[in-house]
């Protein structure tokens, strides 16, 4: 930058002159000028795909109460108190509170308390004294050009950022906790659904064997029965394999004794949540207020702003005003005297004249961090509506294939419960009873996991629209620790 594009810009001529033309523009508000705290960053007009229905936006924050799940609200609970991130999200936050309130107090007096004491030989009295004193000392830099004030705006963009930040902690712990327990009462049907049909098999081989003893049954039949039923069994015990260890990643994220969590698991049945959970916002500016990311990166771009106007302040003179009053006494022998002390002063001004480019290249950097704190803040746009779209396709695909799954399913099993029964009246050979069944269980396995993708677009729409945070929402004070 170039410092003849400022109003208070000091030249080479004589600094009192300078003084008297800053000094007032300083009470009128002189600061430098910084770059655009908010840039523009392209949005759809519309979302191109398909909205849910039926749906409330207001139940977005917490829509795993309508979901039928109250385990689920105490495991999120517990989650979001033992979670690293969210920890580190509320450390964060600490540190940028902290930081405010120091940017803030550069813009006032420091004031200072000084006592002392001391006994010894004094030369005014020719003899020992006792002396005491004490006193106020107050300094105040004069923000001339702004760049205090510019720093507490940063600091204060930084708050609000890392604000932000705890609640997309706590959502996103929501959504992963969410989709854990999803995905293990997603694995416990189709682990139910391993046990039947390794049971109809198991029925099936014992037939078969009693049919080979009797005479009636080739024994490579009856030994296609057994292979059915051995496979059957391989089948179940790893999708138990599969149950035990999301029941222990659900362990790790909620911090809960795994005992009390099975017990807790076994008396709470899988809930039936309605069709829809929850309604998205048609605008999609409207939904990117709500995620606590894109605004944090907002506030970085306002922060970055004012970070380039504090460095560029910092190129010229600063001026500060100390000040003192102060008590003494002086004891000695049987005589006491007192005095009292002020002063105001000294005014010093600090005029940069060579620091090798120091400061230049300080704002240059502080510029570099705008531009990619603005690149950063674009790109985060442009997630946030990629990750909308993603789940709504995801959302409105399941429920296009929801009815026809179950239709499938149901038929399959039909066919499969009439193959079995010609079966057993000899009517049809083992090789299609075989058949009927790998049909019937691929359609049901297919449906159960069109159930838990169901569920997980839903925690994904739910985590990609900002998990209903508010801008106006309290982050936790520094006693706060939910």
């Amino acid at each position: 930058m170039n410092a003849s594009h400022f109003p208070c810009a000091p030249r080479t001529r004589a600094l009192p002159a300078v003084l008297a033309l800053c000094l007032p523009l300083w009470l009128a508000g002189c600061a430098l000028p910084r770059p655009p705290a908010q840039v523009d960053a392209p949005l759809p007009a519309h979302w191109r795909a398909p909205l849910p229905h039926q749906g409330d936006v207001a139940a977005l924050a917490r829509w795993w109460e309508r979901a039928g799940d109250p385990l689920l609200a105490e495991l999120i609970t517990s989650a979001q108190a033992a979670s690293p991130d969210l920890a580190q999200a509320r450390t964060r936050l600490a540190q940028a509170r902290a930081g405010q309130v120091a940017a803030r107090a550069a813009l006032l007096p420091a004031l200072d308390a000084r006592a002392t004491a001391s006994r010894g030989f004094n030369e005014q009295v020719g003899g020992l004294a006792g002396t005491a004193q004490i006193g106020l000392q107050a300094g105040w830099e004069i923000d001339l050009f702004g760049g205090n004030a510019a720093a507490s705006d940063a600091a204060q963009a930084r708050l609000a950022g890392a604000a932000a930040g705890w609640h997309a902690a706590r959502v996103s712990v929501a959504a992963e906790v969410a989709l854990q327990l999803a995905t293990w009462r997603a694995c416990t049907q189709q682990l139910a659904i391993a046990e039947a049909d390794a049971r109809s098999r198991g029925a099936t081989a014992r037939l078969a064997e009693e049919s080979e003893r009797a005479g009636f049954t080739a024994p490579a039949t009856a030994a296609l029965a057994s292979a059915s039923l051995a496979d059957a069994a391989v089948r179940a015990e790893r999708q138990r394999m599969q149950c035990e260890t999301d029941l222990k990643t659900l362990v790790v994220l909620t911090a809960w004794d795994e005992a009390v969590l099975r017990a807790r698991l076994a008396d709470a049945p899988a809930p039936h949540p309605p069709e829809a959970l929850f309604a998205i916002a048609s605008l999609p500016a409207q939904v990117l207020a709500q995620r606590p990311d894109v605004y944090a990166a907002e506030r970085e771009v306002a922060a970055a702003s004012a970070d380039v106007a504090a460095a560029e302040a910092d190129r010229y003179p600063r001026l500060t005003l100390a000040g003192s009053v102060g008590q003494g006494w002086l004891h000695t022998g049987g005589t006491r005297a007192s005095s009292t002390t002020w002063s105001i002063g000294p005014v010093a001004l600090a005029l940069p004249v060579f620091d090798a480019g120091r400061r230049a290249a300080q704002t240059d950097v502080a510029a570099a961090r705008y531009e990619e704190a603005a690149t950063r803040y674009r790109a985060q746009v442009r997630r946030a509506v990629g990750e909308v779209e993603q789940a709504l396709v995801q959302l409105a695909s399941t429920g296009a294939r929801g009815a026809d799954a179950e239709r499938a399913a149901a038929g399959y099993q039909r066919s499969f419960e009439a193959t079995e029964a010609r079966w057993r009246a000899g009517l049809a050979s083992l090789v299609e009873l075989e058949d009927a069944r790998r049909t019937a269980l691929a359609a049901q396995t297919a449906l159960a996991a069109l159930r838990h993708e169901r569920m997980a677009a839903w925690i994904a729409l739910y985590r990609a629209a900002g998990g209903g945070w508010d801008a106006g929402e309290q982050a936790p004070g520094p006693a706060h620790a939910g």
